[in-house]
């Protein structure tokens, strides 16, 4: 005989957000993937810093389990001052009270002018933020570099060896 305890359990939507994760590193088009149950259509998607917010939709399916993708591509004109947004996903159901998720990622663009991505590097003995930028960028800026990896360093002046940070790039 049916649970309709459990029924009303599996029924209850859920979101998983696999993509982006917090504090990743985005880009002007900023890409996201995950899985949805119950949904009846759409995902609202908002990227706001506080004070503009640029909106999309992405299509997820109906009721059952789905797996999702969509992205939103954030218009060179926006007026964003901070690199730290904000982005909510939220089911477009018409319920106020159904699943939305806010993820804090990082805006490369805000960071390093013409961001086209990163890579990884691996702290040496020995280096500081200031030689890694100079080598990576032929200045001593390390300001792009510190931003970039501002969820993971409390000061530019505390970095290990071993430690893996995310390198903005204007030429990926």
């Amino acid at each position: 005989m049916p649970n309709p305890a459990t029924e009303a359990h599996a029924m209850t939507p859920t979101l998983d957000i696999q993509q982006p994760q917090p504090f990743d590193l985005v880009g002007d088009t900023i890409l996201i993937a995950g899985n949805a149950t119950a949904f009846e259509g759409t995902l609202t998607i908002h990227v706001s810093e506080g004070h503009d917010e640029y909106s999309s939709f992405t299509q997820v399916g109906s009721l059952g389990l789905r797996q999702f993708q969509g992205s939103i591509d954030i218009p060179a004109t926006n007026s964003f001052q901070l690199n730290r947004l904000f982005l909510t996903l939220a089911d477009d159901t018409g319920n106020e009270n159904g699943p939305s998720v806010t993820i804090p990622v990082l805006f490369g663009p805000r960071i390093l002018p013409g961001y086209r991505g990163w890579q990884p590097y691996t702290v040496q003995p020995g280096d500081t933020l200031s030689s890694i930028a100079q080598s990576q960028y032929g200045n001593g800026n390390f300001q792009p570099i510190f931003e970039a990896n501002q969820h993971v360093l409390a000061s530019p002046n505390l970095i290990f060896p071993g430690q893996v940070l995310r390198i903005p790039r204007d030429d990926i």
